[in-house]
């Protein structure tokens, strides 16, 4: 069984070193933030969505200010409210009300730079970055991410997986839950490759549940099922 991935994924990896350019303008408050991983000191803030930053401590990033790190949390701080982020937990809302229980039904999404759909998320409720990838057969990860959220891929079924350089083997996984916004969707197809991939790919397993619609550089999706 072949499995393909999109050529998105190597633009994906463009995208990662330009992540300091991807920038949404002023934004005054943000309503969700997350850490993604560690940089030395720095912290890998993911606010609204948007690309990894790295932010050291004292500095802001998109109205959100690093306080302190160590090696796997960050307090940052934001209108005078503070809040410890640790790696892999899920996004705070930094308006301190209730995250909600995933009822929700729909998803709208801007893209960024290069066109690309990016968005904050959570498999099995655990905090992940998204790139939305129409051409991807599955939700696809890398092993070390699938680690991260505690995949145990290796008791999945094996699959030969199209990437970038070429044929190589990984597992098809099902996974209990992914979660964007307030929609979340359960028992989901998934691809963990041996390749390390900058984001997660949200691709058809996912995106096939949900009514599609694109206008300009706005995507919305609405739940089927």
């Amino acid at each position: 069984m072949l499995v393909v991935l999109h050529a998105a994924l190597h633009a994906a990896f463009i995208l990662l070193g330009f992540a300091v350019a991807f920038l949404l303008g002023s934004v005054a408050h943000a309503e969700s933030v997350a850490l993604a991983g560690m940089l030395g000191s720095q912290a890998l803030l993911v606010v609204d969505g948007t690309l990894p930053k790295a932010v050291a401590v004292g500095q802001t990033h998109l109205g959100v200010k690093v306080v302190s790190t160590t090696a796997d949390e960050a307090v940052v701080e934001q209108a005078g409210k503070r809040r410890t982020l640790r790696v892999g937990e899920a996004p705070v809302n930094m308006g301190g009300s209730a995250s909600g229980g995933g009822k929700g039904n729909r998803i709208v999404l801007t893209a960024g730079g290069g066109g690309h759909f990016m968005t904050a998320g959570q498999i099995n409720g655990k905090a992940v970055q998204f790139m939305v990838d129409t051409g991807a057969t599955s939700v696809a990860m890398g092993a070390q991410d699938a680690e991260r959220v505690g995949i145990n891929y290796k008791s999945g079924q094996p699959v030969n997986v199209a990437t970038a350089n070429g044929s190589a083997q990984g597992y098809r996984v099902k996974l209990a839950s992914v979660r964007v916004g307030d929609v979340e969707v359960f028992e989901v197809d998934a691809v963990v490759t041996p390749q390390a991939m900058p984001f997660m790919l949200l691709g058809n397993s996912f995106l096939t549940r949900f009514a599609m619609t694109r206008e300009n550089d706005q995507m919305t999706l609405v739940k089927r099922y």
